[in-house]
């Protein structure tokens, strides 16, 4: 299974990021996730350019069309999501291949619950399949815990193998056309 994994953030020190880069590093070998590679680079979001998408958006959108689910973390600013998420995912709103992507939200602050819930409303909104399950709050904002040792604690390493483990069922359940049996809680 292909995920592709998108930080909702370009801080080079970023919990969220981090997270999403410990889930791959925790990732059993039938999922494979890479990280999306042009977010920081994405124009501003600009209807007239849909016909003749920026070759960043197109490489966007490739990457999202190539994978079979998304993990998506993102901080929360002034209780929103951040203008870094909000743009890449205005850029997938018209994109055919973004609908009915299962999606898992990994919340690196249990305490940013706004930005959790408005981006699950958006991702509803724009019709992919968030995979409630796979969608974990995970207590590490300020914690000033490193990288290697978030992939050492327990509670985290036993949260992300449960959320990879929700959203590999879901895509394999996709897969054989059991969609209506999908392991998602209304929101």
């Amino acid at each position: 299974m292909k995920v592709l994994a998108i930080s909702g953030t370009l801080r080079a020190a970023s919990i969220n990021s981090a997270l999403l880069r410990t889930a791959a590093r925790l990732a059993p070998p039938e999922i494979e996730i890479t990280f999306c590679s042009v977010v920081g680079a994405l124009p501003l979001f600009n209807p007239d350019l849909e016909t003749d998408v920026p070759r960043g958006v197109a490489q966007l959108r490739a990457e999202v069309a190539a994978a079979d689910a998304l993990l998506i973390a993102s901080p929360e600013y002034a209780h929103g999501v951040t203008g870094t998420i909000k743009n890449a995912l205005d850029w997938l709103v018209s994109f055919e291949a973004f609908v009915g992507k299962p999606v898992a939200v990994l919340n690196a602050s249990p305490r940013a619950h706004h930005a959790d819930a408005a981006l699950k409303e958006i991702l509803r909104t724009m019709s992919a399949v968030i995979v409630e399950d796979a969608s974990v709050s995970i207590s590490l904002l300020g914690t000033n815990i490193t990288e290697a040792a978030m992939a050492e604690l327990p509670s985290v390493t036993h949260a992300i193998r449960e959320s990879l483990a929700a959203l590999y069922s879901t895509v394999v359940l996709k897969q054989r056309g059991h969609s209506h049996t999908f392991p998602v809680r209304p929101g």
